[in-house]
């Protein structure tokens, strides 16, 4: 059958959260020449020198055209091309909008994504990310400072002006979302120093069908498996609280792996290594948490992908090419 519509996902978090590396991976998951990317931060209407004019944050909905966003999502999601607006985050500006015509998979990433009723009404995948706050503060030091210029002090004094809106505007969303992701240092680590031992939490709401994990439950006391899956319940709703310590073994994250492929037997193309990289400063590492979370998204997305009568996934020229020369 010939493809229908796009597949859309959400990824929506506040400044620093991880927003970006979830979204790089995805892309080299599925193969960039079968995804589109649009980022939400895009339709601010100030840029930075207007924005400390008027003493407001890129945070707050009336700082951004949210109702040119709802247009241009449900353009998407029907198929149809957008002529988008740009924001320059290396140097605050708003420069000249970009056609963008939507592919097999769209990913819309930024802050404000679930605001409105009408935007979480295109999404097939709502996730957020939700990491501890003093984590994310060590996260937007670093990538600000390194990237955007500013220094630590001025990151700082940015993080104070923003909390209002933050609470206000950006964790309410966390309500809105099918999959909750939370990166969070082992007790007794600090937030600086868990680098790649980062463990995950992974609330599952049933606002979307998961893969079955039950199995996990009977493991939920091992210790040693470094993976768990418990039921519980967050804000007074039933949900699945899947969990991976940053020190999981190759061969449990692999085990899980697994577990969560065989729902999609026909699917399988794409290989281990693609998952679960990240830049620190200038160097590439691997968290099994990370390629786990990855993993779970791609599921979903190839699972709509299928439910929808699209044509069979086959893995990008890319991936084909690493398979081939790691089999070699």
């Amino acid at each position: 059958m010939s493809r229908k519509r796009p597949i859309l996902i959400g990824i929506v978090g506040d400044s620093a959260a991880g927003k970006s590396t979830i979204t790089n991976g995805l892309v080299n998951i599925l193969g960039a020449d079968r995804v589109t990317h649009v980022c939400t931060d895009d339709y601010h209407k100030y840029d930075r020198r207007e924005r400390a004019q008027l003493g407001v944050t890129a945070l707050h909905p009336d700082c951004n055209y949210l109702d040119v966003m709802e247009l241009h999502l449900e353009r998407l999601h029907y198929g149809q091309p957008i002529l988008k607006p740009i924001y320059d985050h290396s140097n605050g500006t708003l420069v000249r909008p970009q056609y963008v015509q939507p592919r097999e998979f769209v990913i819309v990433e930024g802050l404000l994504g679930f605001s409105t009723p009408v935007l979480r009404q295109f999404y097939d995948v709502k996730v957020f990310l939700d990491p501890p706050e003093d984590l994310r503060r060590v996260w937007k030091i670093k990538r600000d400072t390194t990237k955007r210029g500013y220094t630590a002090e001025q990151v700082i004094a940015e993080l104070g002006k923003r909390e209002n809106d933050s609470r206000d505007f950006i964790r309410p969303q966390r309500e809105q979302a099918d999959i909750v992701v939370q990166f969070c240092p082992p007790n007794g680590i600090a937030p600086e120093e868990a680098g790649a031992n980062l463990n995950v939490q992974l609330v599952l709401r049933p606002t979307i069908p998961h893969p079955d994990l039950s199995y996990l439950v009977n493991d939920a006391r091992d210790s040693s498996s470094g993976v768990r899956l418990e039921l519980g319940r967050d804000g007074g709703r039933p949900v699945d609280f899947l969990e991976a310590d940053g020190n999981v073994t190759a061969e449990h994250a692999h085990q899980l792996e697994d577990a969560i492929w065989q729902h999609l037997p026909d699917l399988r193309s794409v290989h281990e290594d693609q998952f679960g990289e990240y830049q620190d400063r200038t160097e590439t590492r691997h968290s099994h948490p990370l390629a786990l979370t990855q993993l779970l998204v791609t599921y979903h997305l190839l699972r709509k992908y299928s439910d929808l009568g699209q044509m069979p996934f086959a893995p990008p020229v890319a991936a084909l090419s690493r398979l081939k020369n790691n089999e070699q």
